[in-house]
């Protein structure tokens, strides 16, 4: 790598630093969901106002990459890394700020407010990572474009093992607004490396091409359309059973966070070595690869039982998307490079998209209906009918308590009891969704009480088998991925390798 990308640019400094801002995405991402339950209970908070919290993180870089993305050609690289730093220190720092308000029903809104304004600066990182890396690495976009990604689930590891840590170990130190202050580190690291440096301009700018042209030709290419489809399902076979796998290794024996470190460690291992695969399969041979593994790993997941074999095929799943999101942009980037920073945001706005509002919800039906195949309907009528019984006490113990479980939680849990024991009546088998939600609500209440953790040892394997059981049916998906990127790779080996056009 040379260290200048061009006159006054230095290629390896920007490079370093726009990596180092992908850590508080993924870092945020872990942290985030390890306070959710302090948040609960310090701010008194829904289950539904938990998970708008850490649904903000979704649509707040949707915003970013479906909104400023098609923009940044106007407003330039250097621009959105501006951008990019202020809303990660402002929604950061709002949400630390709440802290202020415990008690308050203001405190809520700061939170959201923080969770969706540093989710945008997530995604403006996205937003100008991603054709910077480009722009600075014309003859090995693949390549760089993995390195990048990597430092995403190095920020998931870190901000995993750090937030388990403060939490277990920190005293003090572990309360949530503390945890939270880890992610000003990468913030201000990559602040210094990056601001202060002078960018380059895209690769369309620097060709001279309008922007008008470039969205023309994005639009109107079938090439781009055909590859905005499979990113659609990558993203998809990716993020939707990434629900259920960290479950299924739990139900067998391993420990969340080790689930989470596992999965994730592969990923940054095999994208930093992603310069080595690109040598000998290429970035089409790569995504056919990667949609074997997946695929197969996803249909042997299905099936496994034991804690060695769980392990094994998740290792499988794990291998195989790794490589999904980065190369994928890559290809974009390599075969299109007209489509410019454009084809990039839209490849990944578009298949993040479509994976949340598709793809997720999809498996999570699939999922829904075999967990109702999988609970004991004498268990479950036993347990909540103990619930039904003792729920009244803790709400009344919930009034007089301001500091204990909120009352809306148990309320809600108790009518879903109710719901679901007039379901089970006279039942010899599960039928619908109301059973596994009045579990659900019940568990989530976290009152102080035996039967909680009965309806959890009830749920749990259920919810790993309805997960598992989806599998099955969503890996053959995989099979339009291995046709696609299959017949790029043959044609590819016949016209002689693959070859990254140039503007």
């Amino acid at each position: 790598m040379t260290e200048r990308a061009g006159q006054g640019v230095n290629r390896a400094r920007l490079f370093s630093g726009i990596c180092l801002a992908l850590i508080p995405t993924g870092a945020s991402f872990a942290l985030v969901s390890n306070i959710l339950g302090a948040l609960k209970q310090d701010f008194l908070l829904t289950n539904y106002q938990v998970g708008l919290i850490g649904g903000a993180a979704l649509w707040g870089m949707a915003i970013s990459l479906l909104f400023f993305g098609p923009m940044l050609e106007g407003f330039g690289l250097k621009n959105g890394a501006r951008v990019g730093f202020a809303f990660h220190l402002t929604g950061l720092t709002l949400m630390i700020a709440a802290v202020t308000q415990v008690g308050s029903p203001s405190g809520f809104w700061m939170l959201m407010l923080g969770a969706a304004t540093l989710a945008v600066g997530n995604g403006m990182i996205e937003v100008t990572g991603n054709p910077l890396v480009a722009a600075l690495f014309p003859e090995a976009k693949t390549t760089h474009l993995n390195w990048f990604h990597a430092f995403f689930p190095i920020g998931i590891v870190a901000g995993g093992i750090v937030g388990f840590l403060l939490a277990t170990y920190g005293g003090r130190f572990g309360y949530w607004p503390y945890q939270l202050a880890v992610i000003y580190l990468p913030i201000l690291v990559y602040g210094t490396l990056v601001l202060p440096q002078q960018f380059p301009v895209t690769e369309n700018a620097a060709a001279g091409i309008p922007v008008g042209e470039m969205f023309r030709y994005t639009l109107t290419s079938p090439l781009f359309l055909l590859l905005l489809a499979m990113m659609a399902i990558t993203t998809s076979i990716e993020l939707g059973p990434m629900r259920w796998v960290p479950m299924v290794l739990e139900a067998v024996g391993m420990h969340g966070i080790l689930v989470l470190v596992w999965i994730s460690g592969w990923m940054v291992v095999l994208r930093l070595l992603a310069s080595h695969f690109v040598e000998r399969l290429a970035p089409t041979g790569m995504l056919l690869t990667a949609a074997i593994l997946t695929g197969t790993g996803l249909f042997c997941l299905s099936f496994v039982t034991g804690l060695w074999s769980a392990l094994a095929v998740a290792t499988l799943y794990a291998w195989g998307i790794a490589f999904f999101f980065p190369t994928m942009v890559g290809l974009v980037s390599e075969r299109l490079p007209r489509t410019g920073s454009l084809g990039i945001v839209l490849t990944a706005g578009i298949g993040l998209g479509m994976a949340g509002a598709v793809g997720v919800p999809l498996i999570g039906s699939l999922a829904d209906g075999y967990l109702a195949d999988a609970l004991d309907p004498a268990a479950a009528r036993a347990v909540l009918t103990r619930a039904e019984a003792s729920l009244p006490a803790h709400i009344e113990a919930a009034r007089k308590e301001p500091g204990g479980a909120r009352v809306a939680d148990v309320e809600g849990a108790l009518n879903a009891t109710r719901a679901a024991l007039a379901s089970l009546a006279n039942a010899d088998h599960v039928q619908g969704d109301a059973t596994a939600t009045a579990l659900r609500a019940l568990v989530a209440t976290q009152v102080p009480d035996p039967v909680v953790a009965d309806a959890a040892a009830i749920l749990t394997p259920a919810e790993a088998k309805g997960g598992q059981a989806s599998f099955r049916y969503v890996a053959p998906a995989a099979l339009i991925l291995i046709a696609v990127f299959g017949t790029m790779y043959l044609n590819d080996r016949r016209r002689g390798g693959y070859r990254a056009e140039r503007i």
